[in-house]
């Protein structure tokens, strides 16, 4: 007997018992086995495919022969740094022509009134301040209007600015009293944007300043065009004052080359993004059909078909970077209507593709979502959800389409307009859980970088791929980065450890007329010192582990962090802010705390205590159990027992740039927290005994 016929000879009885048994089963037994057939059929011809990295994960940066140890991009062919993207762009005038052609002059700046649609301006109906100034090679000077008199006057004065433009009549005015008090002698000219009345036009008669509309000077331009002056690369561009946590500000001298390598660098890493068409199809072979969308791949790098959302200063280099990025590709840029408590109703109206955030916003975003999840059921939904997703991160895979986007994490990503395909975090450290969670919730590519203005914002950046969290990627391809030994806090670079510092094109030119702050920023051979503590992981990846700069030592010489702690500490879910303090004659932490208002009165009812918010902060049993969640992060982070705090004061009103207490982008100014809160502090450590 030949063996197919021997395989009939024993196989057919089986097989007809087989539909005999089946003929005997009941419908619904039936529908379950023909609906797990169709949805493991739905899963193998949908499933996912990981986002192909543009190198080696495990090898992303390497190290420069000859270099002391400093390591480059393995995204670069060679050692030689990138400096531009596009042959056509290497300053800030030509990224913004190239926009206007790749956009067809479409639309480029976007604003709105409450409750109102967004309106935008064409890219040739704006060549106004900024791009004018960049035309005609003229170097701008942001201001922070919450800087402060003071600082303001300072920078006026510094930067020798004979030129204002400012948008509310109040601001002219706060001008006008540095002038009447012969604080700022150069000022000659204020330009409003919005109406204005006779007083203030007199009041500028009086001091010797002209006080003009932006309609009129725009309509002397009309009336005197004059061709463009364009600018070099090396020319300055923008002298961004760092708004500093203690002392004057420092002009930062930055040039349209430095921005163009910085942007570029960006662009490079980031140019090959795999997202879900906008035009998925649905699957009709199932009853359950309308739940599922097939995972339609589509390569799009930055197009003139995005939108960005404009929340950040317009002073901070990281939002100068990213709008630069946008006009360069002709896309679209949206402002925020000026008051972060309507920001969610923008993202909703204005459906931005392209979201710059900060930590602070991710935290806010973090804990409301966990804080609406108010039942155990809800929280084990979501909890279970984001490991499904995380486990696909692992892989490489990010997506918003999956079963858990349909069921958990839809209402979640409308929230945010519903198109959002790329956000980049940087200008503080972000908590790993929170990174990992909103990338697996939010499905798109979600970056998290590190620089600062001296670097033009970025020098390091997470590689598409790598959603790996708790570093901040490996270096940008227009920089080096190597350690310094920092040998009185045992840091060492032989082990992999020490001070980030930063050389390339992205690096400033120093601090406007200030070579002694110079000095102590750029080394002879250029490299920026940045204050930060790097340790390189072994895939080439860098993480921030400590910070020079705030640094104090306790009564036994123990060398402090505060802000590792505080970003330990935030963590902790009744917990908004909090400011960690130490001095050198005391042997142990204390720390101000400010709850959370949306989650404390929820984390305090469990623990079988009610009251207002006032009154839950003047609470000793909300007090002492807010302390012992704090150490107990700090435990699970490994913090040392004299890196924890003996005890806190809750205070009720946040820190922030209106009260004095945060510079304008979000860091805790330490000297003026430390006045602020010296009687608590005071009588913390006079109460705690240890």
């Amino acid at each position: 007997m030949q063996a197919h016929e021997l395989f009939r000879h024993f196989r057919m009885p089986e097989l007809a018992d087989f539909r005999q048994y089946v003929r005997t089963l009941p419908t619904n037994t039936l529908m379950g086995f023909g609906a797990f057939a169709a949805l493991t059929t739905f899963w193998y011809a949908t499933r996912p495919k990981a986002l192909k990295p543009p190198c080696d994960l495990s090898m992303q940066s390497v190290e420069v022969p000859g270099s002391g140890g400093a390591r480059r991009s393995t995204l670069l062919d060679s050692d030689e740094l990138l400096e531009y993207f596009y042959d056509d762009v290497r300053t800030l005038y030509e990224g913004f022509l190239r926009g206007i052609h790749v956009s067809n002059n479409g639309p480029c700046l976007g604003s709105r009134k409450p409750d109102q649609p967004y309106e935008w301006l064409s890219y040739k109906q704006w060549v106004i301040i900024e791009q004018g100034c960049f035309a005609y090679s003229m170097v701008v000077v942001p201001l922070y209007d919450t800087l402060g008199a003071e600082a303001i006057t300072y920078i006026v004065n510094k930067a020798e600015l004979s030129l204002v433009f400012v948008d509310k009549p109040e601001k002219a005015n706060l001008l006008l009293d540095g002038v009447e008090n012969k604080l700022t002698p150069g000022l000659k000219i204020i330009v409003l944007m919005d109406s204005y009345g006779s007083d203030l036009l007199e009041r500028g008669k009086k001091c010797g300043v002209e006080i003009t509309s932006m309609k009129a000077m725009e309509d002397l331009g009309r009336a005197n065009r004059k061709k463009p002056k364009p600018p070099a690369p090396g020319d300055l561009a923008v002298i961004c004052f760092t708004s500093g946590t203690t002392g004057n500000p420092k002009g930062a001298m930055i040039t349209h080359g430095n921005i163009v390598s910085d942007s570029s660098a960006f662009v490079k890493m980031t140019q090959n993004i795999v997202t879900p068409s906008p035009d998925d199809t649905l699957i009709s072979f199932l009853p359950l059909a309308h739940m599922f969308e097939t995972v339609v791949e589509s390569v799009l790098g930055l197009n003139a078909s995005d939108t960005h959302i404009s929340f950040l200063p317009l002073a901070h280099m990281y939002e100068q970077l990213m709008q630069f990025v946008m006009l360069c590709h002709g896309a679209k840029i949206g402002f925020f209507q000026g008051d972060i408590r309507l920001l969610m109703d923008d993202l909703k109206t204005l459906q931005p593709t392209i979201f710059p955030v900060v930590p602070r916003l991710l935290n806010r975003m973090f804990d409301r979502i966990f804080g609406q999840a108010n039942t155990t059921l809800k929280r084990w939904l979501l909890d279970f959800a984001s490991k499904r997703k995380e486990a696909e991160l692992r892989s490489g895979i990010i997506r918003n389409n999956s079963l858990w986007d349909k069921l958990i994490f839809r209402k979640i990503q409308a929230n945010l307009g519903g198109k959002v395909r790329l956000m980049v975090t940087g200008a503080a450290p972000v908590s790993a859980t929170v990174l990992t969670f909103l990338r697996a919730a939010l499905g798109c590519q979600f970056y998290e970088g590190y620089g600062q203005t001296e670097c033009t914002a970025g020098c390091s950046l997470t590689i598409p791929g790598d959603w790996t969290a708790g570093h901040v990627g490996a270096p940008m391809p227009c920089n080096l980065v190597k350690l310094v030994d920092v040998e009185d806090m045992n840091y060492l670079a032989a082990k992999g450890e020490g001070e980030v510092c930063v050389k390339g094109p992205n690096v400033f030119q120093g601090y406007l007329k200030d070579p002694a702050k110079t000095a102590e920023a750029l080394d002879k051979d250029g490299w920026l010192h940045t204050g930060d503590i790097g340790k390189w992981l072994p895939n080439g990846t860098l993480k921030i582990v400590d910070r020079k700069k705030h640094l104090f030592k306790l009564a036994q010489g123990e060398y402090i962090a505060p802000e590792k702690i505080e970003n330990v500490y935030l963590r902790s879910e009744p917990v908004a802010q909090v400011f960690v303090h130490g001095e050198s004659l005391q042997s142990f932490l204390i720390a101000i705390v400010v709850p959370d208002v949306e989650t404390l009165g929820r984390w305090a009812q469990k623990r079988g205590v009610d009251g207002s918010f006032e009154e839950l902060c003047r609470n000793k049993d909300v007090k002492k159990a807010i302390l012992e969640d704090m150490v107990r992060l700090g435990k699970e982070a490994g913090l040392k027992p004299f890196e924890q705090v003996k005890g806190i004061a809750l205070h009720s009103e946040l820190f922030s740039v209106d009260n004095g207490l945060l510079t304008p982008t979000m860091k805790a100014k330490r000297p003026e927290l430390r006045n602020y809160f010296r009687s608590q502090i005071d009588e913390l450590y006079s109460t705690i005994k240890v």
